[in-house]
């Protein structure tokens, strides 16, 4: 199982495509997981919503899957709670957990500061490329092709 810890930005978008590009390789399973916080703020901030006045949680839910799908139409996806104002730390808990109970071979992540010498303490790619349990492979560039296809504001809701 190759798990992809997804939040729809371009480099997780990359980190799933990628994942995906090896899977077929390999014979491996894909799972794309989203932690999502029921925080509008978070919500706002992670370039889901446009303001914190349109949150809905499932809708977000729905429009990670909707993504995650057209990148990796063969991919699983499951999205996971935390509660509001969460800390990377909160988030890293819960890629980890899943991590662990679907005995992931390798854990893709989409970071541009993931793995480096100093991380900084709000890095969630970070925080799980720095876990021993499993391999982790990190993407730090997206291709033009998935900026292309999937730009940040493909993500807004209406």
């Amino acid at each position: 199982m190759y798990l992809v810890a997804y939040d729809g930005s371009a480099l997780a978008n990359a980190a799933l495509d990628r994942a995906a590009q090896f899977a077929s390789a390999t014979g491996h399973d894909v799972l794309a997981v989203a932690v999502v916080p029921d925080d509008s703020k978070y919500a706002v901030e992670a370039g889901w919503v446009p303001s914190r006045e349109v949150f809905d949680r499932q809708t977000v839910v729905g429009e990670l899957h909707k993504t995650a799908v057209d990148i990796a139409p063969s991919a699983s996806f499951q999205a996971v709670t935390v509660g509001r104002n969460p800390a990377p730390g909160n988030i890293v808990a819960k890629l980890k957990s899943v991590a662990s109970e679907t005995d992931a071979s390798v854990v893709f992540v989409g970071s541009e500061n993931a793995g480096r010498v100093v991380v900084p303490l709000v890095s969630v790619g970070g925080n799980v490329a720095s876990d021993d349990s499993h391999d982790v492979h990190i993407v730090r560039h997206a291709s033009p092709e998935i900026h292309r296809r999937f730009p940040k504001s493909h993500f807004y809701l209406p």
